[in-house]
């Protein structure tokens, strides 16, 4: 069956989308130059030209400002096994994914100049820390589910549990490795080269049972 073709942007859906995005870089910019705690919503909402009330229909937390890719952090690893190839494992299809991610140099896994000061914030905000932590297990719980719908896995068989719970270590670690680096101030290219060494040897830690579950047979 054809794939369904996607609607063109709209002009109200386009603004919508301009206006978020102006209001996150600028709350972005205030963020990085003095600290997440010290910026109030206010001072956003006038840097942006919009009200208090505009900031908060587009971000429901001030966490959300900053942090206002979660959604793509959350479902990637969900976004990766849906996308395998046939003959292809739900574990084959994360390093896979990752490992083009890592050696393009991709920002999308941190590899980029700046990392470090946006890290910054986050360690500097307790509020930052609770949500990145929140988001690290709505990972988890999406790719769960992930599996089970992928594999038609009953209630009670604790198999998606567990690859899940080693797709997000891997996930994790990997992310972990390119933050721990970035923030030490190493090339992103160097720290690329490091960590695609990385995921050869988690891959062999993972072992056989989780790299060949969930194979997409069609």
């Amino acid at each position: 069956m054809a794939k369904e073709q996607a609607k063109p942007e709209g002009l109200r859906e386009r603004k919508k989308r301009e206006t978020r995005q102006r209001i996150s870089d600028i709350a972005t910019g205030l963020f990085l130059e003095r600290g997440f705690d010290a910026v109030p919503i206010a001072e956003i909402a006038e840097a942006a030209d919009v009200s208090v009330n505009t900031v908060y229909n587009y971000f429901p937390a001030k966490e959300d400002l900053f942090l206002d890719r979660s959604k793509g952090v959350v479902d990637r690893l969900s976004r990766f096994v849906r996308a395998r190839d046939k003959g292809e494992s739900a574990a084959r299809a994360v390093l896979r994914e990752f490992r083009a991610e890592v050696e393009a140099v991709s920002p999308r896994v941190g590899l980029m100049e700046g990392y470090a000061s946006f890290m910054g914030v986050i360690e500097n905000a307790p509020a930052l820390r609770s949500r990145l932590w929140r988001i690290q297990q709505e990972a988890l719980e999406d790719i769960e589910g992930t599996l089970r719908e992928e594999t038609g896995a009953a209630p009670d068989d604790p198999l998606p549990m567990l690859v899940g719970g080693q797709l997000a270590w891997l996930q994790g670690t990997v992310m972990g490795f390119i933050g721990r680096e970035m923030c030490a101030g190493h090339d992103p290219a160097k720290v690329s080269r490091e960590a695609l060494r990385l995921l050869d040897e988690l891959e062999e830690i993972l072992g056989e049972k989780v790299l060949n579950y969930a194979v997409r047979t069609a």
